[in-house]
């Protein structure tokens, strides 16, 4: 008898250390803020992806500035987190941070942009679309949007320094760059903000004869981009027909402007980046597996078609 107790209290305990991981675990987020929409649909995704795993989520709004994110990476150490997610803000700078999670051997996890260190050991993977790719399938819509006729094109940039930023527009710079009747003319951060988005398409407009002389807007997002149908509109234009709108996120907003045909296209970010986190490091404290340097999340090109469906399945992401 009591070998059979004995054997059933040990099937017990593997079966609730299968879900012990996530119960027991308390995971630090370092969000960059809540600049856009999509942003704030990626904090409203990660809670729910804790929640659905038993984990507690503590998150930080770094209000956009690295700072702050440094501070609160080292009070989640001083708590003694098992994890640390971070979306970093900035590309670099982050060593001094990170090696001292490292020490304190917590595992790093990176949500959406990618860093850049000497030591990659300093964070364990990172959950992210492919943003070079991005700017490509970007491109290559409004290449074939054009089929030959020549277009200039001004560009919203995201913020200073971000890898996002870099590399969507290393993607689309490099496709158009091919086509010699595309142009960029203008180009200039926006912040990834909507009011910032339109201050710098006013600009555009009033340097380009009135935006007479621009034929798209490339924005690194999509509330850049609602922030430029704004200073269209206001300019005396039509947003999506006197200047093709092309961006990035794929959040509810631009699919409001598809449907009002103020918008052509956009590139779907998804917000959940967390989730495929929490699974490699529950995998990693379970069993200790590795995950891949690089978690790539799909990238969607969505057009004015598909623009009603698509805002509808955005009310169950967070949106």
């Amino acid at each position: 008898m009591y070998k059979k107790v004995k054997l059933a209290s040990i099937i017990s305990t593997l079966v609730l250390s299968a879900t012990a991981y996530s119960a027991e675990m308390t995971v630090g987020f370092s969000q960059i803020g809540s600049e856009s929409g999509w942003r704030a649909a990626e904090t409203s995704v990660a809670k729910s992806e804790a929640q659905k795993r038993g984990i507690i989520l503590k998150i930080a709004d770094a209000q956009q500035k690295q700072e702050n994110q440094i501070k609160a990476i080292r009070s989640f150490i001083a708590q003694g987190v098992d994890a640390i997610f971070i979306a970093p803000v900035v590309q670099t700078g982050w060593e001094p941070v990170l090696q001292e999670a490292k020490e304190a051997e917590i595992p790093v996890f990176l949500l959406d942009r990618n860093i850049t260190v000497k030591d990659d050991g300093l964070f364990m993977t990172g959950v992210a679309a492919d943003s070079v790719h991005e700017g490509e399938v970007a491109a290559q819509w409004l290449i074939k949007q054009q089929d030959g006729k020549p277009c200039n094109v001004v560009e919203l940039q995201g913020t200073v320094g971000a890898s996002v930023a870099l590399d969507r527009k290393k993607g689309f710079l490099d496709t158009v760059s091919a086509v010699p009747t595309i142009k960029i003319i203008r180009t200039q951060s926006g912040d990834f903000t909507r009011s910032k988005g339109k201050e710098v398409m006013e600009s555009f407009i009033k340097a380009e004869n009135n935006g007479k002389n621009i034929c798209a807007v490339y924005a690194h997002n999509d509330d850049m981009a609602i922030g430029a149908i704004q200073a269209i509109k206001e300019a005396g234009l039509k947003p999506g027909k006197d200047i093709k709108i092309i961006s990035i996120d794929g959040v509810p907003d631009i699919f409001k402007a598809m449907m009002a045909g103020e918008a052509n296209a956009s590139v779907e970010l998804t917000p959940n980046m967390a989730g495929p986190a929490f699974d490699a490091l529950l995998a990693y404290k379970k069993d200790g597996a590795l995950p891949p340097k690089l978690i790539k999340t799909e990238s969607v090109l969505f057009e004015p078609e598909s623009a009603e469906a698509q805002l509808e399945l955005k009310k169950d992401m967070g949106y």
